[in-house]
């Protein structure tokens, strides 16, 4: 079943025709097409797929697909939502693929995936994927699909030894994992060959053009927008953020060479324009880039910002935005409390904060959106206090700003130093002390479900052994209760979901992650702990 979405995009790139020995594939996104093509990562690629004449790339997704080759020798899948693991389940189960690797034999496809979620720690999702990609696409891709011309007529085996020997192609099979015990540490992880690398180093692009959307639609989750990535990392380094510390080096994305190219080129088929990046207006040139979209031929352009910097937040800044059909602005603090913020590495002070609602305010947005966490290492009740505080100087700085407080927890990320902590158990107690307090305020206060924060936990921290729970609570439903569940029924086979999402785990063990390279060593990880506990007595580590 073809569907008419398809027919709504308008493409920004002209496909190739496949050659007629070209490489019958599916690339996949687990998720509704609403979704998936809002995701640059898939657009890009799915495109760089699509401008090879050596591949025939057909996309498909939960709700739909374009016509599906019938002997796919690869299936792809872009994964940036933890969850969606279940619909690469159900996608494989559609395509009448085996669900574990195990199960495969040389009439399947080799499945591969990336993404945020793969890149970070792909282990819980190991026994599903014959190959995962890690890191940055725009050379990996290419040196993938390459490497399996050279293989493509051996058996299985062949190719996956072939593959893994491409920088940032990791293949699970090809490693073992011993444990001390069924349910105990991991003890080693070593591949089941000399031919094999002891590590995988996750890749990563260094040019000076980042990505821009290859398709602008309707039916998209954000219709009609034309998205450009500004920036890529974060030189802040917050000690908890996966967005930084696995995308390092923080890079830009040149004005004159790039940015403004891309902007020309999306403009010309809509007027929406959204520019990304985990810190955008740190760029060197933003303000010139503001500059260019502030030419009155743009005056009919919608711009949206994906985050923006604190003590970035000018008048000017909020002019543009608010003139360009921006309301509001999203901020992350993270806490009111100075002495956390110290402890993330988190280089803002309340003064800032307060400035930028009152530039906000001048600059004629009618609404503020922050960002804060509860359960950071080294976090006491009167931290959470002191946000309180804060909201209320927001509110008396700058009255009839619209302020809302997006409150997640907590949860520990692979890569970054704090991968050892857990989850605070009190972290739940500590969102519904602050609904109670900014409620009767009149500001808007949305918290992440705690119980999803275990759930992230679980899949952030997990290791191989976790693929046969996940399977398990695919039949189960999604919720808390359904892992609870699995984990019941799987006792003495592993750890328990206290292991993998509240234990602080020793910086002398191994960690799932040990053979997968990220961007800093652990050495420089575990130095990077030691700063930030020696801001604080409150965090003891437990050996």
């Amino acid at each position: 079943m073809t569907s008419s979405v398809f027919t709504a995009e308008r493409l920004l790139f002209t496909p190739a025709n496949p050659d007629t020995d070209a490489i019958p594939t599916i690339f996949a996104f687990p998720n509704e097409y609403g979704v998936g093509i809002t995701s640059l990562g898939y657009q890009v690629v799915w495109a760089t797929l699509a401008m090879r004449s050596d591949v025939q790339v057909s996309r498909l997704f939960t709700d739909t697909h374009e016509q599906l080759p019938r002997n796919p020798e690869l299936l792809g899948f872009s994964v940036s939502w933890e969850l969606d693991y279940v619909n690469i389940l159900n996608l494989l189960e559609f395509l009448e693929i085996p669900i574990q690797e195990t199960s495969r034999d040389d009439s399947h496809p080799i499945v591969f995936g990336g993404g945020p979620v793969l890149t970070a720690n792909p282990e819980p999702f190991a026994d599903f994927f014959d190959v995962i990609l890690l890191g940055d696409g725009e050379n990996l891709l290419g040196n993938f699909i390459e490497a399996y011309k050279e293989v493509r007529s051996a058996s299985r085996k062949t190719k996956l030894q072939a593959l893994a020997q491409v920088p940032g192609v990791y293949v699970p099979s090809l490693y073992e994992v011993k444990y001390d015990a069924p349910d105990g540490a991991i003890q080693s992880i070593l591949p089941i060959s000399t031919e094999i690398p002891a590590v995988v180093q996750k890749q990563t692009y260094r040019g000076n053009a980042l990505s821009a959307s290859t398709v602008v639609t309707e039916k998209a989750a954000w219709e009609n927008i034309y998205m450009v990535e500004v920036v890529r990392s974060c030189p802040e380094m917050c000690r908890f953020c996966m967005a930084s510390y696995l995308t390092l080096p923080f890079r830009t994305a040149s004005v004159e060479s790039s940015l403004i190219p891309a902007i020309e080129k999306g403009l010309l088929v809509t007027n929406r324009l959204g520019l990304l990046g985990a810190s955008v207006t740190q760029h060197p040139e933003f303000e010139t880039l503001l500059d260019y979209i502030n030419q009155p031929k743009y005056d009919d352009v919608r711009l949206s910002i994906a985050s923006v910097r604190t003590n970035t937040v000018t008048a000017q800044l909020a002019k543009t935005l608010a003139k360009r059909d921006t309301r509001s602005l999203t901020i992350a603090i993270e806490s009111g409390s100075e002495k956390l913020r110290q402890i993330i590495n988190k280089k803002l002070h309340n003064d800032e904060i307060i400035q930028a609602a009152v530039n906000a305010k001048v600059g004629g947005l009618t609404g503020l959106k922050l960002y804060g966490m509860v359960g950071i290492p080294g976090e006491e009740p009167e931290d959470v206090e002191q946000t309180v505080a804060v909201m209320r100087r927001l509110k008396k700085a700058a009255p009839g700003l619209r302020l809302t407080l997006g409150c997640s927890t907590f949860v520990p990320k692979a890569h970054t130093p704090f991968q050892w902590f857990g989850v605070n158990p009190q972290a739940e107690k500590r969102l519904q002390f602050l609904q109670k307090q900014l409620k009767p305020q009149g500001i808007d206060f949305r918290p992440e479900s705690y119980n999803w924060s275990i759930i992230q936990a679980l899949l952030s921290r997990g290791d191989r052994r976790l693929s046969q729970l996940l399977e398990l609570t695919r039949n189960y439903g999604d919720s808390l209760g359904s892992y609870r569940r699995a984990f019941k029924q799987l006792k003495g086979q592993l750890p328990d979901l206290d292991f993998y999402v509240h234990a602080h785990w020793s910086t002398e063990g191994l960690l799932p992650w040990h053979h997968l390279q990220g961007p800093l060593s652990e050495t420089t990880l575990r130095k990077h702990l030691a700063d930030a506990m020696s801001y604080s007595d409150l965090i003891a580590m437990s050996k």
